[in-house]
């Protein structure tokens, strides 16, 4: 093996799940395989490797993420939630309650991206973020169908449960503004 094809490592810290993880990396190892290959957390999913079926989405800083598509290394430091975080000791989150009452998920394949991508869309609406189809962008998204189905739109689901996906993701919605106000 000559020099140019040997691997190289470098040190990172990553803080997954509330918890601190200091890792020696490949600089070319994705954020996913790290995650499912060196920290054995195997929720998020390697679907299309190609950051197109939103299977491997993850939250970084609060934000959604395809982590086939995020180095490693460019992550030092970061806060990761995985689908392993999203429960609170030991108590599901309201979205995961929510994809459970409506049957949003078929095979599952999807549901841990799905329910990242939903948890950071949920907030994003919080702050008030319009997406491509909110109709006033001067005033607050409201989070009806096609709010849902736009904002969730990088996540493909194999089985097609959109329905249940679109009826979680109102239902958890409605939670969230209830235990807000």
């Amino acid at each position: 093996m000559d020099s140019e094809s040997t691997p190289v490592q470098a040190g990172i810290t990553l803080v997954v799940n509330g918890r601190e993880h200091r890792l020696s990396v490949d600089t070319r190892a994705s954020l996913l395989d790290v995650l499912r290959e060196d920290l054995g957390l195997t929720g998020s999913k390697k679907g299309c490797d190609h950051g197109q079926c939103g299977a491997c989405t993850i939250l970084i800083g609060g934000r959604r993420a395809n982590a086939c598509l995020a180095l490693a290394v460019a992550h030092d430091g970061a806060d990761i939630v995985t689908v392993e975080g999203l429960a609170r000791d030991g108590q599901l989150s309201p979205v995961q309650e929510a994809f459970i009452e409506h049957d949003a998920f078929q095979c599952g394949y999807c549901t841990p991206g799905q329910l990242c991508s939903a948890t950071g869309m949920l907030d994003e609406v919080e702050q008030g973020w319009p997406s491509a189809v909110t109709g006033d962008v001067d005033s607050d998204p409201v989070l009806d169908d096609d709010e849902i189905r736009e904002r969730m739109s990088g996540n493909l689901c194999r089985c097609g449960a959109y329905l249940g996906i679109v009826a979680a993701l109102r239902e958890a919605a409605r939670q969230k503004e209830a235990a807000e106000a």
